[in-house]
């Protein structure tokens, strides 16, 4: 797998050494080297990588502007590059994949590149899914029409994750998400809690709700998601909230603002 990678920075002095930390990693190809955001957006739209490293103060045309600006497009895997610390949680809202502080450090760089691997093999297994539906549309008609026979609900749950891979404390762990009870978020981080383990992942909660189903996977409050299938009591509180109480014993609030997920218990 190459990983056809594009570095945007308005310093050509942060490309090189950036540049140079990446010669390590064979399966990095960097393809273009831009230095303002206009050049990136054009760039990304010709050239359509699978990883952009972007700079974030940039003048004129910063790293979120060029995001904002390949809204029309399907987006690369974005790994912000900053100076300062404080944009970090812009830079995850931004649906990015990760951030590196300048001076980027090898390590560092290292653990990110492990996790665009993982993301990359996840989609373009996805990719090859639907090439694979297309070839059998014109080979083996018959054998569509019957996988269409599944129903539009199953059709839809195939959709969304099976099994998630998380790097956690040096090894990559593949859950089923079918043992997922709940997550939570903590910082720059997702807690995700299994029934007999408790894993570390980096990613933004909104970009990790994209990858389950939401017919059993709710938020219920404004940090917190919850498999709906591990529910086994619901307990009211006051003020309108309440709780629910998991497979696990473990209990969790949920606030007023998703009231309408508690709805879907009561019959």
């Amino acid at each position: 797998m190459t990983i056809r990678t594009i570095l945007v920075d308005d310093e050509p002095l942060a490309i090189q050494g950036l540049e140079l930390r990446l010669q390590a990693h064979e399966d990095v190809e960097i393809i273009d080297k831009c230095m303002n955001g206009r050049e990136a957006i054009r760039a990304i739209k010709t050239h359509k990588p699978d990883l952009v490293f972007l700079d974030i103060q940039m003048p004129g045309f910063d790293g979120f502007s060029v995001v904002q600006g390949l809204m029309e497009v399907e987006p690369p895997l974005f790994v912000f590059v900053t100076a300062y610390s404080d944009h970090a949680i812009r830079a995850f809202e931004a649906q990015a994949m990760d951030y590196l502080m300048k001076p980027v450090e090898e390590a560092r760089l290292a653990d990110t590149l492990d996790r665009v691997r993982l993301r990359i093999s996840e989609k373009r297994g996805a990719v090859e899914v639907d090439r694979l539906m297309e070839v059998l549309a014109e080979v083996a008609p018959d054998a569509v029409e019957n996988i269409g026979e599944a129903g539009p609900d199953q059709l839809a749950a195939n959709r969304f994750e099976k099994l998630i891979n998380i790097k956690d404390r040096g090894q990559i762990f593949r859950v089923d998400v079918d043992t997922i009870e709940r997550i939570d978020a903590a910082g720059d981080y997702m807690c995700i809690y299994t029934g007999d383990n408790t894993l570390i992942l980096r990613e933004t909660m909104k970009d990790l709700e994209k990858r389950l189903d939401p017919r059993r996977f709710q938020r219920v409050h404004r940090s917190t998601i919850v498999n709906l299938d591990l529910v086994k009591q619901v307990k009211p509180h006051t003020n309108g909230e309440c709780f629910l109480v998991l497979d696990s014993g473990a209990q969790v609030k949920v606030s007023r603002s998703y009231r309408d997920v508690v709805a879907r218990f009561v019959h």
